[in-house]
C-alpha cells in the first residue's frame, strides 16, 4: 500500500507543470534588445542606476533609458536565439513593451547604408518548402502548402504555423509591431540627428534617414547576394533583411506584448557598389539605431 500511494504521488508530481519561476524584478520596463554586443553598447553607455543578473546564458542589464526603467539584454544571432532569449525576458521580468536596436541588411533600392528602418511587419521569408526538381531547372513543391509568394529557384516561401492551444494552428505570414509604437516612433523620426561618417573617417554619400512603416523580413542566412535581394524585394516588398525580428515579434504576439524593431542598414545585402559594406559601417549603423531608440524610449509615456 506504502509503495502504491508513493508511486501515485510521484505520478501526479511528473504530470504537474513546473511551477513558474520567479520574477527577477517586478518593476514594470521597456525590454531592450539587440543580437550582439556593438548594437547594444551605446544603449548601455546611456543608462543609469545599472544592475546586472545572469539567468541562463544572458545577461540582463535592469536600470533607466532616457527617463524610462528598462532592460537591456542581448539576444544572440539567429531566429533561435531571439525567441528563446525574447521569451525567457518576459518569463522573469515585468515587460511592458519589447524595442529591438541593431543592424540589418538594406533591400529596398529607394534606402542607403546608415538610415534607420521601423517596419510595421515582420516575416520569416525563409520559412520555406526546398522543392523537387521535376525536370531540368523547374522545381515543383508538394500540393495543398500554404505558399505566400514567388520562389526563388527551389525554395518556395510558405506561412509559418503558430499554435492555437487545442484548436487548429494558424497560418501566419506576417507579425506586426505595434501600431502605437510606430506612431511614436514616426513623431520623433524627424528629430534625431544621425551619424554620417565613421570614426575612422569613412563618410556616407549622404545623410541617413529614419523610415517608418512597410516590411521586413528575417531568415537564418547572412545574405550578401544581389539575386536573393531582388528577390526579397519583389516578393515581400521588403525594405531591410535581418536574422532576428521576426521570431522577437511572433513571441511578442504570442505573448500579447507590444513589439517594435529599429533596423539601420549596415549594407546592402549583395546591392553594395563593390565588396559588402557591414564591416566599415555596422558600428555607425548600430549608433544610428541607438539614437532613434533613445529618442524613441524618451517619448514613451
Amino acid at each position: 500500500m506504502r509503495l502504491a500511494f508513493a508511486v501515485l504521488i510521484l505520478c501526479v508530481a511528473l504530470a504537474s507543470p513546473a511551477a513558474a519561476a520567479p520574477l527577477t524584478d517586478d518593476t514594470p520596463r521597456t525590454a531592450v534588445m539587440s543580437a550582439f554586443a556593438p548594437e547594444l553598447a551605446a544603449l548601455l553607455r546611456a543608462t543609469s542606476d545599472r544592475h546586472e543578473v545572469t539567468l541562463g546564458a544572458t545577461t540582463f542589464t535592469t536600470g533607466v533609458l532616457e527617463g524610462k526603467p528598462v532592460v537591456l539584454f542581448l539576444s544572440g544571432m539567429s531566429l533561435v536565439n531571439a525567441a528563446m532569449t525574447t521569451q525567457r525576458a518576459l518569463d522573469r521580468f515585468h515587460v511592458s513593451r519589447i524595442v529591438f536596436s541593431g543592424i540589418a541588411g538594406g533591400v529596398d533600392p529607394g534606402l542607403d547604408v546608415g538610415d534607420v528602418v521601423a517596419p510595421a511587419q515582420w516575416s520569416q521569408y525563409l520559412e520555406s518548402v526546398m522543392a523537387r526538381e521535376d525536370k531540368p531547372g523547374h522545381f515543383a513543391p508538394p500540393p495543398n502548402l500554404p505558399l505566400v509568394g514567388a520562389p526563388f529557384g527551389m525554395i518556395y516561401p510558405k506561412a509559418v504555423e503558430v499554435p492555437h492551444g487545442a484548436g487548429r494552428p494558424e497560418q501566419r505570414q506576417w507579425f506586426p509591431a505595434d501600431p502605437a509604437l510606430l506612431a511614436t516612433a514616426q513623431r520623433v523620426a524627424a528629430q534625431v540627428a544621425l551619424k554620417r561618417c565613421t570614426d575612422a573617417g569613412r563618410c556616407l554619400a549622404k545623410p541617413p534617414r529614419v523610415v517608418v512603416g512597410g516590411n521586413g523580413v528575417s531568415g537564418q542566412a547572412f545574405v550578401d547576394n544581389a539575386a536573393l535581394r531582388g528577390w526579397a524585394f519583389a516578393t515581400f516588398q521588403a525594405e531591410v533583411l535581418d536574422m532576428e525580428s521576426a521570431a522577437v515579434a511572433q513571441v511578442a504576439l504570442a505573448n500579447g506584448t507590444p513589439f517594435i524593431a529599429f533596423r539601420s542598414l549596415s549594407d546592402l545585402a549583395g546591392g553594395d557598389p563593390g565588396a559588402n559594406q557591414a564591416r566599415v559601417f555596422f558600428q555607425l549603423a548600430s549608433d544610428n539605431s541607438a539614437a532613434v531608440v533613445r529618442a524613441f524610449v524618451a517619448a514613451l509615456p
